[in-house]
């Protein structure tokens, strides 16, 4: 059942019409004013992705064109949409290290003042 979006001439007031059928006879009128001369809008779309199309993304060389691994604040950005990406919460570390970064401080310096650095239990399982 489709959702058009439109926008009313007369009271420049938008609204969506959900059609039951996909012959229906799309002759709509506005709800707020009653008036017919519509304009249908070009609605968003939302695109689900998999978790792998999103790993999958994030491992393709091209989505790299911006990094500057010489740069604190472009390695902040690029592990934010990182994290982003993931969808799981990464934890304390994960968002004090970008917050350093952010503020310009290089990874050796925070690895040098973070010696436990990713020592949880993951170790185990590889």
């Amino acid at each position: 059942m489709p959702i058009y979006e439109y926008v009313c001439n007369s009271c420049q007031r938008r609204f969506s019409k959900l059609w039951k059928t996909i012959s229906a006879s799309r002759e709509a009128s506005c709800p707020h004013c009653g008036g017919g001369d519509l304009r249908r809008l070009i609605s968003r779309v939302s695109v689900i992705k998999s978790e792998e199309s999103r790993l999958d993304a994030l491992a393709d060389p091209g989505n790299l064109g911006d990094l500057d691994e010489n740069d604190p604040r472009s390695l902040a950005r690029w592990m934010k949409k990182m994290g982003q990406e993931s969808g799981e919460e990464l934890g304390e570390e994960f968002g004090e290290m970008v917050e350093r970064l952010e503020t310009g401080e290089s990874p050796e310096e925070i690895e040098a003042s973070m010696p436990d650095l990713g020592s949880g239990d993951l170790g185990d399982d590889l």
